[in-house]
């Protein structure tokens, strides 16, 4: 088993229940992190045997262009695409942050963690 992590990709996005947050957007980081087999491709070399990462920066910049009111689902959107598209995944753990969120305070993010098994 091995891990393979893609930390801090930084997104600007229009996530929230407020409306302005939809007409305005906020910039989020995303860190995720995927646990497969990747002993065949520790030997062989090659990307096929083994969890592209350009893939999954692609899954998590394209559901995170699609709104929603809650990181939660934006999340949960992106754990579910893993499983579906990249057969190797055994695990997979999400984080969205969002950068300074409107919450009436000095906060510098709130952050949403969701983990998904196979």
């Amino acid at each position: 088993m091995g891990k393979i992590q893609v930390n801090n990709i930084k997104l600007y996005a229009n996530h929230g229940c407020l409306e302005e947050e939809a007409k305005i957007g906020s910039w989020y980081r995303v860190d995720i992190e995927v646990e497969a087999n990747l002993s065949k491709s520790s030997l062989t070399d090659e990307l096929i045997d083994t969890v592209d990462y350009v893939h999954l920066n692609f899954i998590v910049k394209e559901e995170m262009a699609v709104r929603s009111k809650l990181l939660e689902e934006v999340a949960k959107r992106i754990l579910d695409r893993f499983f579906i598209e990249l057969k190797m995944i055994t695990k997979a753990t999400v984080s969205v942050a969002k950068i300074n969120p409107p919450i009436g305070g000095n906060v510098q993010e709130v952050v949403i963690i969701l983990s998904k098994e196979r």
